[in-house]
């Protein structure tokens, strides 16, 4: 089974279990930070691996993109980006940086890597919940520059089973002042073999 082959209502379904798994990805989030997050999935979409860029805002738009691989019972591989505005708003949280500019330094690029990591992991032990599977992530790699490049230099490497990804657009936000404006994207890379256990476990017409 590939993406292209999925129909609407298997779609909804792929998104049901991405509400379910960013749900867990939020809580962890929130005790990362020290205040309440809230995510929310308001789209999910399948996509050509080579017009990522284009749906993160253009090919020159700076991103960071935080790459881990899906290890256990099941493979894949997943890839968390963010806009260079939002990953500095989360980096202003966790380690009070102050400025308009994004300097990838050891600590941030480290902080970020732990961001993708806490994230990956909620969000795939509630799918391994779901699925009564053990699934768990790789060390997470850290990418930024122009979404472009990242699409060059990452994607197209992950991209061996297809040139096709699951797109789940994110967004975080907190309570009133605390709101923390920021927005993601995160890309499901699932092997065919994988993409089947996910559509059966929610029961999805195949």
């Amino acid at each position: 089974m590939s993406f292209n082959r999925l129909t609407e209502g298997q779609l909804d379904a792929l998104k049901e279990i991405s509400n379910i798994g960013m749900g867990h990805a939020a809580t962890a989030l929130s005790q990362l930070i020290g205040s309440t997050v809230y995510l929310r999935v308001p789209k999910i979409t399948v996509v050509d691996i080579a017009r990522v860029p284009e749906q993160l805002g253009g090919a020159e738009r700076v991103v960071a993109g935080v790459t881990l691989q899906v290890l256990g019972d099941a493979r894949g591989n997943i890839l968390l980006v963010f806009p260079q505005k939002s990953a500095l708003q989360l980096l202003s949280r966790l380690i009070k940086q102050e400025g308009e500019e994004l300097v990838m330094n050891e600590i941030n690029a480290s902080t970020l890597k732990e961001v993708g990591n806490i994230l990956a992991s909620a969000y795939l032990s509630a799918l391994g919940s779901l699925l009564h599977m053990t699934l768990i992530p790789s060390i997470p790699l850290l990418a930024y520059d122009m979404a472009g490049a990242i699409v060059d230099n990452v994607l197209i490497e992950l991209s061996m089973a297809g040139d096709l990804a699951l797109m789940v657009e994110t967004e975080f936000s907190g309570e009133g002042a605390d709101d923390l404006g920021v927005k993601g994207h995160f890309l499901l890379l699932p092997d065919p073999e994988t993409l089947h256990i996910l559509i059966n476990a929610v029961g999805g017409d195949l």
